[in-house]
């Protein structure tokens, strides 16, 4: 039985996982720490267990071998320092951190430590995402030449961020706003695909006013180093997202419509982009699940290192800082 603790339930995710740790036969929720204690009872009611006033308890508790940290964003590096340090494995939601200067830390220190970590990054999970990523891999688009990715909603619109989640529409304690959010999903992805980044620029706004001087949707180009140019969208101000995907190369074209992948290439026989294209891979299991598989030993699917976790939050603070300067920001190295 692997036993864990949750150190802080703000995030908006947080219930959805705590309705996979309840589902997991092989998963034992010990304590659950939260600065806010109202916010604690509840997460540990949900979750059948304990709430400890001092987050040093759970770091002092042998027998819990894992955390799974939601709080918000802003509390992240002290409480991931001090995880790393006391020995446990370690599921961070997304992003990592504010910036660069603090995942750069977190990341040194889980990597020091040699415990397990993953994030939030299930689109990996998604099998048009893995094809794609084994079609570029495999040479069947030949020289990519731009890269599209977006992940819209219309959460500002329906107010989600209102009331329990208004702390994700504070760009101080989240980092940024609707752009960051679901950007950091299409950013990993772009970047899982294409490698690094050596300049990016963007430009956010808001649409309704709502929360503030938080963004709400924004663009931002890349440039890799691989000489691909790419593209982000995302938002939570879009009433309709039907096209997600949009990849180019001298050799193959894809496009992902309403959940369909359109392929077409010259080095694989029938993908003509005329129908949805199938021969897909299975799906990875959730990034969650794939947290405790690795810590059972039971490996599902590749883990995101706390590296590659760091170089987003670095990638998306690059772009935040290019939309106040409306320049070209090269991201910082961690």
């Amino acid at each position: 039985m692997i036993q864990v603790a949750l150190v802080g339930g703000a995030h908006i995710h947080t219930p959805g996982f705590i309705r996979k740790l309840n589902e997991r036969a092989d998963v034992s929720v010990k304590s659950v720490w939260d600065h806010d204690r109202d916010r604690a009872e509840r997460r540990a009611k949900e979750l059948d267990c304990s709430v400890v006033s001092d987050v040093s308890e759970i770091w002092a508790d042998e027998s819990t071998v894992a955390v799974i940290v939601c709080a918000e964003t802003d509390r992240h590096e002290p409480l991931v320092l001090a995880a790393a340090a006391a020995g446990k494995h370690l599921f961070v939601e997304k992003p990592l951190g504010l910036g660069a200067a603090d995942s750069r830390r977190m990341a040194d220190a889980i990597d020091n430590a040699g415990v397990l970590f993953q994030t939030g990054y299930f689109r990996r999970s998604d099998p048009i995402q893995r094809f794609l990523k084994a079609q570029v891999g495999a040479g069947s688009f030949g020289r990519v030449t731009r890269f599209r990715h977006s992940n819209c909603h219309s959460g500002s619109l329906r107010g989600i961020f209102d009331d329990e989640w208004a702390w994700m529409a504070d760009p101080v304690q989240a980092g940024g706003g609707g752009f960051l959010d679901l950007g950091t999903h299409s950013l990993d992805i772009l970047l899982w695909l294409m490698g690094d980044v050596v300049a990016v620029t963007a430009e956010v706004a808001s649409a309704t006013g709502r929360y503030g001087a938080c963004d709400e949707y924004g663009e931002g180009l890349l440039l890799f180093a691989n000489g691909v140019i790419g593209s982000l969208a995302a938002g939570w101000v879009d009433v309709a997202h039907p096209v997600d995907v949009l990849l180019s190369g001298t050799e193959g074209h894809a496009s992902v419509v309403n959940g369909e992948l359109f392929f077409q290439s010259s080095h694989v026989p029938g993908a003509d982009g005329q129908t949805p294209w199938t021969d897909l891979p299975d799906a990875w299991p959730h990034s969650f699940d794939v947290f405790f598989d690795a810590i059972a030993g039971r490996p599902s699917a590749p883990l995101v290192s706390a590296r590659e976790a760091a170089v987003r939050s670095a990638v998306m603070e690059a772009m935040y800082v290019a939309a106040r300067e409306r320049t070209w920001v090269a991201p910082e190295p961690v």
